[in-house]
C-alpha cells in the first residue's frame, strides 16, 4: 500500500512537471487576440504576448512576418508593417508552440467605453427586432471586456470577439454598433469595435494616472493614487511608519503576554495606502478593462459618460483633458481621434435645474481638446428615462463626425449650429453661429425657443427669437437694453433651433450679466434706510465675516428694521425678499447674524410688516400683521411654546422652542404666522457651506428651513440688515 502511494505521488509530480513545462514553454497572446478580431488597416500593428524568457517569437500577418525574442520576464511584442483591407486572413505566432488565428480582418477598430448609455445593448434599443433582422454584417465585429477593477494594471481579459449577425447583434454596445454600421456601409471597410463600458460609472475610474498627473485641478486625486503605488515614496514612507508601530506594538505585546497583562488591539492598516480596489475608485477601470488593451492599434475612441458626474460643472473638462490625455499617452499613437455624447436633457430629481447646463458647457469646452468631436441629442432623449433608447441616431451622429474629420469625407455637415458670436444691437442682441449647414430652422416648424436674454433691471427673460441668415436676433419688451443671453439653459430644455440637415444647436450662454441692486431696484422704501451689516453667506461659519459691519458706529435712535435677503442658483432667476419691522431692541450689535457671542436671544412677535418679494405665495404689502422672529444660537424643537397662532407643535415652523446647548445649531428667523409662512432663514450657520438657507416655506421634514443643509445650492446668497433713523 506505502509503495502504491509513492507511485501515484510519482506519477502525478511528473504529470504536473510536464503540465508547467508545457505553460511556460507556450508562447501565449492575450485575449483582445482572437479568431474573427479586425486588425487597424494602414497603420503598424502592435503585437505581443507571453514566451519562456529567451524564447525566439515570429509573428506572420498576410505573407508579413517579424520575429522577436522574449525578456528575462518572459514577455514580447513585435510590429507588423501595416497592411491595406484584403481577404480575411490568419495571424500566426510560433515558437516552441505555434498558436493559429483565423478569419481576422484588416479594417476600422474603434474603443467603446463609457457608463450605461455606452454599455446599452442593440436589445434594448429602439426597433430591435427589425433591427435584429438586418444585422447581417459577418465584416462588422464586437469584443465586450469584462467588467473588473483592479488597484493594479492587468495584462489581460477573458472576452472573445464575435462577428455581427442577427444572434449577436443583441449583445453589441447599440451606440458603438449603429456607429459602426455606418462606417462600414460608408467606407466599405469592416469594422471592430472593442466594448469597455460599465453602467454608473464616473469618469476618473476610467483615467490613467499620467492623466490625472497632467492636470494640475486634479493633483490631489493623483496624490490618492500614487500614495497606493508601493513604488512611491510616499507610500514606503507610510508602510514604514506603520511597521514601526506594529513592530513597538508586538513588543509590548510580547510583554503582556508574559506578565498576563491586557493589551490594546494592534495599530490598524493605513487605509490610505491600500489598493483601489472599488469600481467607482480613480484608475481602477483603467487598470482592469483598458491597459490590457494597450497598444491595440486603433483608430480613435467614442465616449458616452458624464450622468455620474454632471454635478461637477467645469471640473468635468479638467478630468475630460486628463482622461484624453492619459489614454493618449499610454497608447503612444499620436492624438488620436475622441469623439464623444453630450449627455441628454433629464429630471435629475429635485436638483437646480442649472446644474445640467453648467455640465454641458464642460462637455462644449472639451472640444478645445485637440481632434475632438461632440454629439448633441437633446432632440432625441428622454426627459423621464436616463437611458433614451434611440441610439441608431446617436451612432450615426458620431459616425458623421469620424467621416468627416477622421477619414476627409468633404462637404459632409456634421454638427449642429455652434455659436460663433454675440453682438449687442440697441435693446437686441444678434447671436451668429457656425454650422449651420444649409441653414437654421426651427425643426418642429414653431417659434424658437428656450432663448433668454438679460439687461440691467431685468434677471433672464424667454427672448422672442428671429431667425437672419447665420444668426438668430434675440429681444423682449421686458428688457430695455440686452446685456447677455443663454440657450437651452435648463436641466429639461429641448430647444429646436437646428441646422436643416436636422442637427440640433448646442446650449450656451454668452456675454456679461450686469452687476444689478436688487434692493434699490426693487425697494422703493430701502432708499430711507441706513445699512448697518452687508454680508456674502459665503463667509458663514464658526466666525461670521461681514464685508460691511457699521454696529459700533454713532447712530441716530432708529425706530425700524429691515432685513434684505437674496439668494440666486446657478444661471436661475434671483430670489429676494425684503421684510421691515418696528425696531424689536436698540442694540445695533443684536440685529445682524444671532451668534453665541452676539448674545443675540430673540422669540417675540413684531409690528407693522412690510414685505417685497418675487418668490411666489410670499404674502406682500404694507402694515401686515402676524410678524413674529425667532432668533437664537441654540438648538431649537419643533414645540409650539410661545403659542404662536397657526403654528405646529410637531412641526418645525414659524413656532418653535429652543434648548441647549446656547452655542448649538442657530436660528434666524423671521416669519408672518398670519399668512402661515416663513418669511426667511439662515440656520446652522456654524456649518458655513452646510448652512440652511431659504424664502418662504420649505417643504419636507420643516417648514422653516431647518435640517436643509442646501447652502451649496446658490451661486449669490447676500444678507443686508438696515435700519430707520427716527
Amino acid at each position: 500500500m506505502k509503495l502504491k502511494n509513492v507511485s501515484l505521488l510519482a506519477v502525478t509530480c511528473f504529470v504536473l512537471f510536464c503540465v508547467t513545462t508545457r505553460i511556460q514553454a507556450d508562447v501565449r497572446l492575450p485575449h483582445i487576440f482572437g479568431d474573427h478580431m479586425v486588425l487597424q488597416r494602414e497603420m503598424p500593428i502592435p503585437v505581443w504576448g507571453w514566451a519562456d524568457p529567451g524564447e525566439k517569437v515570429s509573428v506572420e500577418l498576410g505573407g508579413d512576418r517579424v520575429s522577436t525574442v522574449a525578456d528575462e520576464a518572459g514577455k514580447w511584442m513585435v510590429k507588423l508593417p501595416a497592411q491595406k483591407v484584403g481577404d480575411p486572413v490568419s495571424l500566426t505566432v510560433k515558437g516552441k508552440n505555434t498558436v493559429t488565428l483565423t478569419d481576422v480582418l484588416l479594417g476600422e477598430v474603434w474603443l467603446c467605453s463609457g457608463q450605461s448609455n455606452m454599455e446599452w445593448t442593440v436589445a434594448r434599443s429602439n426597433n430591435f427586432e427589425k433591427e435584429q433582422a438586418a444585422a447581417k454584417y459577418p465584416k462588422i465585429r464586437h469584443i465586450k471586456i469584462p467588467k473588473r477593477p483592479s488597484g493594479f494594471p492587468q495584462d489581460d481579459v477573458t472576452a472573445e470577439w464575435a462577428a455581427c449577425s442577427p444572434e449577436t447583434v443583441g449583445n453589441f454596445t447599440a451606440a458603438g454598433y449603429f456607429f459602426g454600421r455606418k462606417l462600414h456601409k460608408d467606407l466599405d471597410v469592416p469594422v471592430g469595435l472593442i466594448n469597455s463600458s460599465w453602467g454608473g460609472t464616473r469618469i476618473e475610474p476610467w483615467t490613467p494616472p499620467c492623466g490625472f498627473e497632467q492636470e494640475p485641478a486634479l493633483e490631489a486625486i493623483f496624490k490618492q493614487v500614487e500614495l497606493t503605488n508601493p513604488a512611491n515614496a510616499a507610500y514606503k514612507k507610510t508602510l514604514s511608519s506603520y511597521l514601526d508601530s506594529l513592530e513597538a506594538w508586538a513588543a509590548k505585546a510580547k510583554a503582556g503576554l508574559n506578565a498576563e497583562t491586557p493589551l490594546t488591539p494592534p495599530p490598524a492598516y493605513p487605509t490610505a495606502i491600500q489598493p483601489l480596489t472599488s469600481h467607482g475608485s480613480p484608475t481602477t477601470l483603467y487598470n482592469g478593462m483598458i491597459h490590457p488593451l494597450v497598444p491595440y492599434a486603433m483608430r480613435g475612441a467614442i465616449w458616452y459618460q458624464g450622468e455620474s458626474n454632471h454635478r461637477e460643472g467645469m471640473l468635468y473638462y479638467d478630468k475630460m483633458k486628463a482622461l484624453i490625455g492619459g489614454w493618449r499617452d499610454v497608447w503612444n499613437q499620436g492624438e488620436f481621434p475622441f469623439l464623444y455624447v453630450q449627455i441628454a436633457p433629464y429630471q435629475y430629481g429635485s436638483e437646480s435645474p442649472s446644474i445640467l447646463p453648467v455640465f454641458w458647457e464642460a462637455q462644449n469646452k472639451s472640444l478645445e481638446i485637440p481632434n475632438t468631436g461632440q454629439v448633441v441629442i437633446h432632440d432625441i432623449g428622454n426627459l423621464k428615462d436616463i437611458h433614451p433608447k434611440n441610439k441608431q441616431d446617436v451612432g450615426a451622429r458620431l459616425a458623421l463626425i469620424a467621416l468627416a474629420k477622421t477619414y476627409g469625407k468633404e462637404d459632409l455637415v456634421y454638427s449642429g449650429p455652434v455659436f460663433k458670436s454675440l453682438k449687442k444691437e440697441g435693446a437686441k442682441l444678434r447671436v451668429t453661429f457656425d454650422h449651420v449647414g444649409s441653414g437654421l430652422v426651427s425643426r418642429d416648424g414653431k417659434p424658437l425657443n428656450w432663448f433668454e436674454i438679460i439687461g440691467e433691471e431685468t434677471d433672464f427673460v424667454p427672448a422672442t427669437a428671429v431667425i437672419e441668415g447665420n444668426s438668430v436676433v434675440l429681444s423682449s419688451p421686458k428688457v430695455k437694453q440686452a446685456a447677455a443671453m443663454r440657450f437651452g439653459w435648463h436641466k429639461l430644455a429641448e430647444p429646436n433651433l437646428a441646422n436643416k440637415e436636422g442637427l440640433p444647436a448646442t446650449p450656451f450662454r454668452a456675454g456679461k450679466v450686469p452687476d444689478r441692486d436688487w434692493m434699490s431696484l426693487k425697494v422703493e422704501e430701502s432708499k430711507d434706510y441706513k445699512l448697518i451689516y452687508d454680508l456674502d453667506l459665503k463667509n458663514l461659519g464658526k466666525e461670521v465675516n461681514y464685508s460691511v459691519d457699521l454696529s459700533k458706529g454713532v447712530l441716530s435712535p432708529f425706530d425700524r428694521i429691515a432685513y434684505f435677503l437674496e439668494l440666486q442658483k446657478i444661471g436661475e432667476e434671483t430670489q429676494f425678499v425684503y421684510v421691515s419691522m418696528d425696531a424689536f431692541t436698540d442694540d445695533l450689535t443684536k440685529i445682524g447674524v444671532p451668534t453665541f457671542g452676539s448674545k443675540a436671544v430673540f422669540q417675540t412677535k413684531v409690528g407693522n410688516l412690510n414685505v417685497v418679494s418675487n418668490v411666489a405665495g410670499i404674502a406682500t404689502g404694507t402694515g401686515l400683521i402676524g410678524g413674529n422672529i425667532e432668533f437664537w444660537s441654540s438648538n431649537y424643537g419643533p414645540a409650539n411654546s410661545k403659542n404662536i397662532p397657526n403654528a405646529s407643535a410637531t412641526l418645525w415652523d414659524f413656532g418653535d422652542e429652543p434648548g441647549p446647548p446656547a452655542d448649538g445649531y442657530g436660528c434666524m428667523q423671521v416669519h408672518n404666522y398670519e399668512a402661515k409662512q416663513t418669511l426667511f432663514a439662515i440656520n446652522q450657520w456654524k456649518s458655513g457651506p452646510g448652512a440652511d438657507l431659504g424664502i418662504g416655506n420649505s417643504t419636507g421634514r420643516t417648514r422653516d428651513w431647518t435640517f436643509s443643509s442646501n447652502a451649496l445650492q446658490y451661486e449669490v446668497k447676500r444678507l443686508r440688515v438696515l435700519v430707520r433713523a427716527k
